[in-house]
């Protein structure tokens, strides 16, 4: 059975969504004292200017939907981050100083905008971004001058098709993007400018089958080569490149399975960082870039989030990452330099009760395929009633990670498994890939053969097992409860896609051309497929409750359609509940309303199931 639901402020579930966790840092490279970070200390991640001899961190911005993401100058100076309308994720780059102050407008002469992608030069005299509107894809580069002053934008490159990540070399000189012009997938080539002129300088694509993305350029002035990753061999791979000459070099990695990637250069150009990505375990190494030789860094297991660029070289020599296991909540660490040992907690995430550990596990798909995830188990003797969580993504791999909700779930009484499904990253370029053109089938087919391994070893009860996941993982539990709804006792479905089409004519254009490369095409173009991957189209099959967490402001995963599958499922008289909140996709951001979502949950869970705390 299991335990008593408890909602008061003490209840540990709350306490772990509570506990401070440091999202990200940077440091300015130019000015090693400075940092930025994003952290929750104040119930709502916000960023905040990091004062790194002391530890001190100082809130820089305040609103209520959060601002979990932002940009250091390599300076020092400000920090910049995209100021939208109440997390829509829409609106104009802006900088603040590192001590405070009102935001400054960096393009007042632009229309408002979605992007996920700007870089500042370490020389700090040039900054670029792509900028997402009607027009499509615009690549800007602006000029910064010494006294703080912002040229106009100027306007390097434009394009219908998904541009992704921009790179400026050390003094400004070139910038790079990630183009899919010569494909209409994610099929990535990297296309480097004159950062001044907008002339084209060179191009480097691995044929149509491969993608390439930037990692950044070398730090040393004048040295214009870039790290890079390639999935040309069927998994990611490192190397160097240089836009101006031509010169491309490989790592030598022979040894080493599943993705390695780069992950930051030594301020001296000397050496490279890289992770390695192998089942959804991490391992980091340095190369030596002159010797050409390897060192595997012996450093806690865990999770260290190479996504967000948190594993760099610190300011004595030593390596800060981000870092995070199932049971201890995200915070930064420093590691020898040399031999990965951990030297000491830089930035400490809070205290949190007792947690349960995941441990990876591996079952077959129906055609055979090894899919990964990371189960918790409850105390007391199974079979236990059982949450199926997806992530979100879908390019996305879970990793040993400190999940609040996970933790909720395992302390009631819940089995819980995650699952790295068909689609995710790091497990190759043909598993990443296998769904596109066709989203929700083998993911689909993933859940199904994890809820029969969940049964077979007698972990799950088969009539108590329930769905969850956010924005692709709410796509798949709404999916997956028409498309197999005699699997499932229920869903829980947050920020989810209900409809492709109808999301595609109200997203940001973002996620537009996102959305095109993964289908192949636009709804005009592939009808037939955005319906047969869209939840709306199996209401009528859909046999167990539903429950819908949904942002009003969301541009990512719209209202609309999931006001259409409301409607649908009420005409039918199929039991549904719907909770919107004022937010954008990043309601996660707010501690408080995250503790609201998850306890609605839990009682929608457990009334759902008959068991105490409904």
């Amino acid at each position: 059975m299991t335990a008593q639901l408890r909602v008061d402020d003490a209840a540990p579930w709350k306490r772990r969504y509570r506990a401070p966790a440091i999202l990200w840092t940077q440091l300015a490279r130019g000015a090693p004292t400075r940092g930025l970070t994003s952290t929750n200390r104040s119930g709502v991640y916000q960023l905040y200017a990091w004062d790194v001899p002391t530890g001190q961190l100082t809130q820089l911005t305040d609103r209520p939907e959060g601002v979990p993401f932002g940009q250091l100058s390599p300076d020092g100076r400000y920090v910049t981050f995209l100021d939208d309308a109440q997390g829509n994720e829409i609106g104009h780059y802006v900088w603040v100083p590192f001590e405070g102050g009102e935001p400054e407008d960096l393009t007042p002469g632009l229309p408002p905008y979605s992007s996920f992608d700007l870089s500042v030069s370490l020389a700090g005299n040039r900054a670029a971004f792509i900028a997402v509107g009607v027009q499509g894809f615009q690549f800007y580069c602006l000029d910064l001058g010494p006294d703080s002053t912002v040229g106009e934008p100027r306007l390097l490159h434009q394009s219908k098709r998904l541009t992704s990540g921009v790179f400026l070399s050390q003094g400004g000189e070139i910038a790079v993007i990630g183009s899919t012009e010569r494909t209409r997938l994610q099929h990535y080539s990297l296309v480097a400018f004159d950062a001044t002129s907008g002339a084209r300088i060179a191009e480097l694509w691995d044929g149509p089958e491969s993608s390439i993305r930037g990692a950044g350029f070398s730090p040393v002035a004048g040295d214009q080569r870039m790290l890079a990753a390639t999935n040309r061999s069927g998994v990611r791979r490192p190397l160097v490149w240089n836009p101006r000459t031509g010169e491309r070099v490989g790592l030598a990695l022979t040894d080493l399975s599943g993705d390695v990637v780069p992950v930051d250069w030594s301020p001296d150009g000397r050496r490279i960082l890289l992770c390695q990505h192998c089942r959804a375990v991490q391992q980091l190494y340095v190369y030596d870039l002159i010797g050409h030789s390897l060192q595997r860094l012996e450093h806690p297991p865990g999770t260290f989030d190479s996504g967000s660029g948190d594993i760099y070289w610190g300011p004595e020599g030593d390596i800060y990452a981000g870092w995070q296991d199932s049971t201890h909540p995200s915070q930064l660490i420093a590691l020898d330099g040399e031999t990965g040992a951990h030297l000491r907690t830089v930035l400490a995430a809070g205290e949190v009760p007792p947690s349960h550990p995941w441990r990876s596990i591996t079952f077959s798909s129906s055609d055979g395929e090894g899919i990964q995830g990371w189960l918790g188990l409850p105390d007391g003797e199974g079979p236990f009633p059982t949450i199926l969580e997806t992530h979100g993504g879908p390019e996305y791999a879970v990793t040993e990670a400190f999940s609040p909700g996970a933790q909720a779930w395992l302390d009631y009484g819940y089995a819980y498994l995650m699952i790295n499904f068909r689609g995710s990253t790091t497990f190759g370029r043909a598993f990443q890939e296998q769904i596109w053109g066709n989203l929700g089938h083998w993911e689909v087919e993933g859940m199904a053969a994890a809820r029969a391994w969940l049964v077979d070893h007698g972990i799950a009860r088969p009539k108590e097992i329930l769905l969850t996941g956010r924005s692709y993982g709410g796509y798949l539990t709404l999916l997956a409860l028409g498309k197999r709804p005699d699997l499932w006792a229920g869903g829980m479905a947050i920020v989810a896609v209900a409809d492709w089409a109808v999301m595609y004519e109200d997203s940001a254009d973002t996620l537009r051309g996102y959305m095109a490369a993964l289908f192949g095409g636009t709804p005009e173009e592939k009808p037939e497929q955005y319906a047969a991957s869209s939840p709306i189209t199996y209401v009528e099959d859909v046999a167990a409750p539903v429950l819908i967490i949904q942002g009003h402001n969301d541009t990512r995963t719209t209202p609309r359609p999931v006001r259409a599958y409301e409607g649908r499922m009420r005409s039918l008289g199929k039991p549904i509940e719907v909770v919107w909140f004022d937010a954008g996709h990043a309601g996660w951001a707010q501690v408080e309303l995250s503790i609201d979502h998850q306890e609605l949950m839990l009682r929608f869970a457990n009334r759902v199931l008959g068991l105490k705390g409904a």
